[in-house]
């Protein structure tokens, strides 16, 4: 058994040997709490690859050190970082090393909704690698068209429908993003991506146990197969009790690196905002063109933002021009990303507040929601009498683990204090950035004690990109001048460019770089 882990000697074995030791189907092993394999410290200089231009904090330089540790021995790994620690950062940082070290295409397996936040992160921190997104109709059945690319981005779903061509590339580093989509060892996507080869995996998710013990196996076997071994002799060692779980942390602690946002605060700011560009699903971005042609034919360089506003209705959820009903979620892939941004904050026990102008969209979330996560959630919009706002507020506030509270920016945009909320969702952006910075100050403000994450969703190539970098120029000019950041609504080259800026994709064209 020694000489199949490659151990030839005795004294201190490496990571690989101890992981391989550990994956042996045998009796008569016995294994002491192992060493984690920790970083060296944050004095010990850390080199990062030259075409790498984010700069880290001091908690993610810790946890580059650590991936770099195990990718060195062609090792998988779990990374568990709560949201908004940056885990993409990280991995990106890795994917440069590796691609620096001349090595084969590595493959980032992701949900639909969080493709373009890829794209665009890699263009960002890493802009001379070759990136392509596989994906759609117009998507290559050949092998030789997938090699030449230094990073590929594809979804769960395409990874299984795409197995066999997958399983044609001897991929460096495959990337499991979200990765409790894995969680039920039978089910067909966990089966496929399990066979992809590859020479490290590496695991992200902030959820590491959703449900049972079982999640976690699933996701280390994809990481590091046999590590616990077979499910059959996981489940008969562990039972899904605080005790077991308590006894499994130091056998998986060398392969997963877990920081929460409480200890590591002394390094982040006190506000976290994630921006999170999120892509139309196809038919969607045809929807979408369509009304977008129509405005243009009808208004040309007359538009106005009453002409537009069903652009923004659109991309809110479409049923907010369709009149459909039903399930939301299958319908919007920003509905989508908000219902598994939710799925985190919920399973942490957070509270998260919710802001949509929109009446509409308001009366969705209340009705889906609370159905969908079992949680208190309440409302409060221009509907709302001032009598019922306050003991809404009182409620969401003493209840003891998670909750929502949906609100509308101008209703509940001034005077209200909410600290109890870590977590604040712009469902959809505002032309004038002073109504969304209101709207964030009702849970980032004085009396708040925990870091506050600001995520910000929006679909790219659409009405909403133009929204929002609209609002990013606008605090550019209010922080270089003594003006406010009001703008005015009638700004003839934002409403031109809404016109003219399309989600549909020429076949092949923009998926790659």
């Amino acid at each position: 058994m020694l000489n199949a882990a490659g151990v030839d000697s005795t004294g201190q074995i490496t990571l690989r040997e101890y992981a391989t030791l550990r994956s042996l189907p045998s009796t008569l092993l016995r294994f002491s709490e192992p060493q984690a394999p920790t970083p060296a410290g944050p004095s010990a200089e850390l080199l990062l690859p030259s075409g790498f231009t984010a700069t880290l904090y001091p908690y993610q330089a810790d946890g580059v050190r650590w991936l770099k540790r195990i990718a060195a021995e062609g090792l998988g790994c779990f990374l568990a970082d709560e949201m908004g620690l940056g885990k993409t950062v990280q991995v990106i940082a890795i994917l440069s090393e590796e691609t620096e070290a001349d090595r084969t295409p590595s493959l980032v397996i992701c949900p639909a909704t969080l493709l373009e936040n890829w794209r665009r992160e890699l263009n960002r921190f890493t802009p001379a690698l070759r990136v392509l997104i596989h994906r759609g109709q117009g998507r290559t059945g050949f092998p030789s068209n997938l090699r030449p690319y230094d990073v590929v981005l594809t979804t769960y779903d395409t990874a299984s429908r795409d197995l066999p061509l997958l399983k044609m590339i001897p991929w460096n580093a495959v990337v499991l993003d979200e990765a409790q989509a894995i969680k039920t060892p039978d089910a067909q996507r966990s089966i496929a991506v399990k066979e992809i080869p590859r020479r490290i995996a590496i695991a992200m998710t902030g959820t590491p146990v959703e449900n049972r013990l079982r999640d976690l196996w699933s996701i280390m076997d994809f990481a590091a197969p046999g590590f616990l071994g077979t499910l059959a002799d996981f489940e008969s060692a562990y039972t899904d009790s605080m005790a077991d779980a308590a006894r499994l942390e130091p056998v998986v602690s060398p392969l997963m690196l877990r920081r929460r946002v409480a200890t590591v605060a002394t390094d982040l700011p006190p506000r976290i905002d994630i921006p999170q560009p999120i892509e139309l699903a196809e038919l969607n971005a045809v929807e979408y063109d369509a009304i977008r042609q129509q405005i243009a034919a009808e208004y040309g360089a007359a538009a106005n933002l009453v002409a537009i506003i069903k652009l923004r209705l659109y991309c809110t959820h479409p049923f907010l021009i369709n009149d459909g009903c039903g399930d939301p979620l299958p319908h919007s892939t920003k509905y989508a990303r908000l219902v598994e941004i939710l799925e985190e904050v919920i399973d942490q026990g957070d509270k998260c507040l919710i802001f949509t102008s929109f009446t509409k969209m308001a009366d969705i979330l209340a009705a889906n929601l609370p159905r969908r996560f079992h949680v208190p959630c309440s409302m409060i919009d221009g509907r709302t009498s001032i009598s019922d706002r306050q003991p809404a507020i009182d409620a969401f506030e003493n209840t003891p683990a998670g909750a929502i509270l949906i609100l509308n920016p101008k209703a509940a945009g001034v005077g209200l204090n909410i600290t109890a909320a870590s977590h604040v969702i712009h469902y959809n952006l505002e032309w004038n950035p002073a109504v969304e910075d209101q709207a964030t100050a009702r849970a980032y403000r004085r009396g708040q004690d925990k870091p506050v994450t600001v995520h910000r969703l929006y679909h790219a190539n659409t009405i909403e990109e133009v929204i929002d970098q609209r609002v990013a120029r606008k605090r550019d000019i209010a922080g270089q001048a003594v003006v406010g950041v009001q703008g005015a609504e009638d700004d003839v080259a934002d409403i031109l460019r809404v016109i003219e800026l399309s989600p549909v994709r020429p076949e092949g064209d923009a998926y790659a770089r």
